[in-house]
């Protein structure tokens, strides 16, 4: 009791010493706890669950904290008029981080690790014993061993190099290192991966609906090799019957095997500029579980029988035998559809009459959705291409055309589909939720959209999907088009696994889950396994709706933070290869759209969709002060102003692949004619 009396005397000593440096008291001492998120400026924030906004912690008062440490805090007694509330970092309660990726750099007799992570703001001091063989500018991980304090670095352990940073894919490894995505196979993993068959075998037939004989087909992007979906399409009188064919991925991975635990680690596979990071071992996901064509191979098929309106009538979901007869791209798809391409018809004459009734029906099913409200947000996306040596050399904006939108419609039909009989049923199911927008976000949103000119409202306190699809509706056409709608994406949450079926507010659907990716998501398998268990009848026989229960919040959990991490992943990927091929282009010009504005710059956007930061500093023909209503800079002299939608010339001032930044500066040059390439439309 002495023991604990003297250290809380001591550490109120400390921060006593620390009020009265800052000349600011707290209230009461008032405490919370949260996660210390870093910036390499030497300040930082605090995130505290239940507090809307984080704290701001001065760079006195961060007390040695590191990013990702869970930090105890003293708030100050009151937050400065329009900022945030500060406080004091008080104590560490837990270290966040106990390895760093960063590239080591070599000085004399020692070296430092600066962290690929900008927010872990101190380098890391390692000593010649601790780096053998290491270079200068090589990619490492390195064990912390030593927070360090105020006047002290980190000090650390080399414990792996992965390779010089002029290697071909060293960059982008080292972000799946940074975000400790598995990226090999455990040798455990890999037998028994290597003990599924290659081919059907008989056993497994047994009980499955055989559909080899129905016409079936996969499209796909070009380079897909892990291809879980397949269509089957026919009309009788009014009626459409179509089959959404899924991959049988849990007929191979046994639930608790060491293949469904690496499966359920990964959450997901990650779609990288350079590399895909596949779920499960490319014997199964692009080998027995993949749909390719001329071979049998187990699915799950969920058959609709779906009237004019596009209205579900009747539906079955069963174990299945399909056999692909056509391994479609997406490209040949749109061609035969749009009339491009007279070669493509010809190779696949018979299907022609197929892709034309997938058509008609996907309308009708997408017509629906809009009725209902459905959002729809499309934003330009890119390819990048890289070079043998992995290179960025050019990024291709491409959007979504009429094959695309075909299999999304048929994919989001059969996972409403199956959603709504296991959500009936009160199965024990993994969802995919999507709660409603913050009502305070909305509010902002709506006064950002009223002052620039777009006429909106809302009749309820909560926003509902068909009064946001009318605001896309209604900025159709602008010039700040694609920009309000990020900002209107912003406003919304993120969707995310549950195990309580409570809607899905983008594509207003009450029931909704993901079914259709098996090979690709963990959530899918999942419920694939309870599905199969269900048709078997082994719920109630053996007992499994309990076991289900117990693992499912966690399944839920686990497969949404892993989405978060590949997203972050495949994000920074791009990021740093935009920002690496725009580093070949300084001094050239391209015109661009402003696609967000703050008090320290606006973000212009290329045809190509790489953005760049045009800095407050840079604009030297006025004062430029930041108007928040209006999303503006607006010049104090002569009222020149820069807003959302805007249409500018820039030129590329420099490129900083490791920082994942690109800058312009404002041009009032013509566009010189190399301008053609990169804003082509293909």
């Amino acid at each position: 009791m002495a023991h604990n009396r003297k250290k809380k005397e001591k550490k109120e000593k400390r921060l006593h010493r620390l009020n009265r440096k800052s000349g600011v008291l707290p209230v009461n001492g008032e405490k919370v706890e949260g996660i210390f998120i870093g910036n390499q400026k030497g300040f930082g924030f605090v995130e505290v669950e239940g507090m809307e906004e984080d704290i701001f912690i001065p760079p006195d008062d961060t007390n040695s904290a590191l990013h990702s440490d869970r930090v105890e805090v003293v708030l100050r007694s009151e937050g400065k008029e329009g900022k945030r509330r500060e406080g004091i970092v008080t104590g560490i309660l837990e270290r966040g981080m106990t390895e760093v990726v960063g590239t080591f750099l070599h000085y004399r007799d020692y070296g430092f690790v600066v962290s690929d992570n900008r927010k872990f703001a101190k380098d890391i001091y390692v000593s010649p014993r601790n780096a053998t063989g290491v270079r200068n500018n090589d990619k490492v991980i390195v064990k912390i061993t030593d927070y360090g304090d105020k006047k002290h670095h980190p000090e650390g352990i080399v414990t792996q190099n992965l390779g010089n940073i002029r290697m071909p894919g060293i960059d982008v490894l080292a972000i799946v290192k940074s975000l400790n995505i598995p990226d090999e196979f455990p040798d455990k993993v890999l037998r028994q991966a290597d003990r599924v068959p290659d081919h059907v075998q008989e056993a497994d037939r047994e009980g499955r609906l055989d559909l080899t004989r129905l016409i079936t087909v996969t499209i796909d992007g070009e380079d897909a090799k892990d291809l879980d979906d397949a269509i089957s399409l026919s009309k009788e009188g009014e009626i459409y019957h179509l089959g959404v064919h899924i991959a049988d991925v849990s007929n191979y991975v046994q639930g608790g095997s060491a293949l469904d635990r690496e499966a359920l680690k990964r959450g997901t596979s990650v779609y990288l500029a350079d590399r895909v990071i596949p779920m499960l071992p490319t014997k199964l996901s692009n080998g027995i579980c993949s749909l390719n064509q001329g071979v049998d191979r187990l699915a799950l098929s969920c058959m609709m029988d779906i009237d004019s309106s596009g209205e579900v009538i009747s539906h079955q979901i069963v174990e299945s035998v399909i056999c692909v007869n056509e391994r479609m791209s997406y490209t040949d798809v749109k061609n035969i559809l749009e009339d491009t391409d007279a070669d493509a018809k010809e190779r696949y004459q018979e299907l022609v009459p197929l892709f034309h009734l997938m058509k008609e029906l996907s309308f009708l099913l997408r017509e629906k959705r809009h009725h209902r409200g459905s959002i729809d947000f499309e934003f330009p996306e890119s390819k990048i291409i890289l070079n043998p040596a992995g290179k960025a050399i050019d990024v291709i904006p491409y959007e979504t055309n009429v094959a695309t939108r075909i299999i999304e419609d048929f994919m989001l039909m059969a996972n409403e589909t199956v959603a709504q009989e296991y959500c009936s049923g009160e199965y024990p199911f993994v969802y995919r939720t999507h709660e409603y927008p913050d009502p305070e976000k909305v509010e902002a949103l709506l006064t950002l959209l009223h002052n620039q000119g777009v006429a909106v409202a809302k009749t309820h306190r909560e926003i509902t999907p068909k009064e946001v699809q009318t605001i896309l509706e209604r900025i159709e056409g602008l010039p700040n088009e694609a920009q309000i709608s990020r900002l209107t994406l912003r406003t919304m949450k993120q969707a995310k696994y549950t195990t309580e079926c409570s809607g899905h507010f983008g594509l207003a659907a009450k029931y909704y889950c993901h079914f259709t990716s098996p090979i690709r998501r963990y959530p899918d398998l999942q419920i694939h396994r309870i599905i199969r268990d269900n048709l078997r009848g082994r719920l109630e026989r053996e007992g499994k709706t309990e076991q289900y229960r117990s693992i499912l919040e966690d399944v839920a959990r686990q497969s949404s933070v892993c989405e978060r991490r590949a997203e972050e992943a495949e994000r920074e990927a791009d990021r740093m290869k935009k920002a690496e091929y725009m580093s070949y282009h300084l001094g050239e010009e391209y015109e661009g759209i402003i696609s967000g504005v703050t008090g320290f710059g606006f973000y212009v956007e290329l045809p190509n969709t790489v953005e760049g930061l045009v800095h407050i500093r840079s604009l030297r023909d006025d004062f430029y002060q930041f108007d928040q209503d209006n999303f503006q800079l607006i010049g104090e002299a002569y009222g020149k102003t820069y807003s959302m939608g805007q249409k500018v010339r820039i030129r590329v001032e420099d490129a900083d692949p490791m920082e994942r930044t690109v800058d312009f500066i404002i041009s009032e040059g013509k566009l010189p004619t190399s301008d053609a390439r990169i804003t082509s439309d293909r």
